[in-house]
């Protein structure tokens, strides 16, 4: 117990030797600890002199003034942030976990045809200007999520609930993206809005068993307008293509007879032509061409003399000739 009452004093005794080293070596600590900052390469530090903006800092090693006199702020300037509405990811991942909590009062819209939509959606942004961010807006974070809101709610209101809940909601995206925009040009936050991605898009929950029967029926007619056009568009065609057909052999037929009748009309001018010319041999020739298509559709032929009083054998008419050389050549 002596021995550790003697080392007690003689420490105490070193100590007071040495005070002003041990406060001098402390104080050295200190002011390191207190002006050397490191800048990551995703940020940009803004140095404070006594709460008045001095500079900014690129990524890397930095000194400030020690003791309180300079403060930074790291801004992550080229990291792409994001705000989440109508719900909260706890843990993202392949199997990202979700908050429990109700975050309606948020995500709860009023429709252009006075009907209720409850929206979520994601707003990611960048700070483009750490300056802007820092000093133009107080709490830029939380402006940006009032701005966010107020820009959701015009354009959704702005559309029926049809649209906003299927067909129209890459425009509602879109356009409270541009307009999200124009009010952060216009406060002068320094933000960037990157892009408006709509999460999920549902009716309120006491009208969605409602509302899905009436997608159901809508589903159910536009099956049945598609079954309707199906079916016309396949006898329509095939109507017109034998109307079309039925035409073209009526114009056919027409273009025929119209042409026959016009042969035969000047078959008829031509021979009216040669009777001018010779009547009797032209009475003659027709006399014989119609007995040439007439006579060899009678079955049995009799010739007889002017008087009837004698039948001429000679005539056979019913039989071809069967030798044409012996029948132009008798006397063989």
């Amino acid at each position: 117990m002596a021995g550790y009452n003697q080392q007690a004093e003689d420490f105490i005794a070193w100590l007071r030797g040495n005070l002003i080293k041990v406060l001098l070596g402390l104080f050295v600590v200190l002011v390191l600890l207190t002006s050397i900052k490191t800048v990551k390469p995703e940020e940009q530090g803004v140095v404070l002199f006594l709460g008045q903006f001095t500079r900014t800092v690129e990524p890397g090693l930095s000194f400030i003034a020690p003791l309180g006199l300079e403060k930074m702020y790291k801004i992550p300037v080229q990291r792409q942030l994001k705000l989440e509405f109508g719900f909260r990811t706890l843990e993202p991942g392949t199997r990202s976990t979700y908050s429990e909590e109700d975050f309606g009062s948020e995500s709860l819209m009023l429709t252009g045809d006075l009907n209720l939509a409850d929206v979520e959606w994601v707003v990611q942004y960048r700070i483009m200007d750490s300056y802007k961010y820092l000093f133009r807006v107080r709490d830029a974070e939380d402006a940006l999520r009032d701005m966010s809101e107020a820009a959701m709610r015009k354009v959704v209101g702005d559309r029926t609930v049809n649209e906003v809940l299927t067909v129209g909601r890459q425009a509602v995206a879109s356009n409270v993206e541009i307009l999200l925009q124009k009010m952060c040009v216009e406060y002068e936050n320094g933000l960037q809005i990157e892009q408006v991605v709509l999460q999920d898009v549902n009716p309120p929950e006491k009208v969605k068993p409602s509302f899905n029967a009436v997608n159901q029926a809508q589903q159910e007619r536009e099956t049945l307008i598609n079954q309707a056009e199906s079916e016309y568009n396949q006898v329509i065609p095939r109507a017109k293509g034998e109307a079309e057909e039925t035409i073209q052999l009526a114009e056919a037929y027409a273009l025929n007879r119209v042409n026959r009748a016009i042969g035969e009309a000047d078959r008829f001018s031509s021979l009216y032509a040669e009777y001018v010319k010779a009547p009797e041999v032209t009475k003659k020739r027709l006399y014989f061409e119609i007995l040439e298509r007439i006579l060899p559709k009678i079955g049995e032929k009799i010739v007889v003399d002017e008087k009837g009083n004698s039948v001429l054998p000679l005539l056979n008419m019913d039989h071809k000739i069967a030798n044409p050389t012996n029948a132009t050549n008798p006397t063989k």
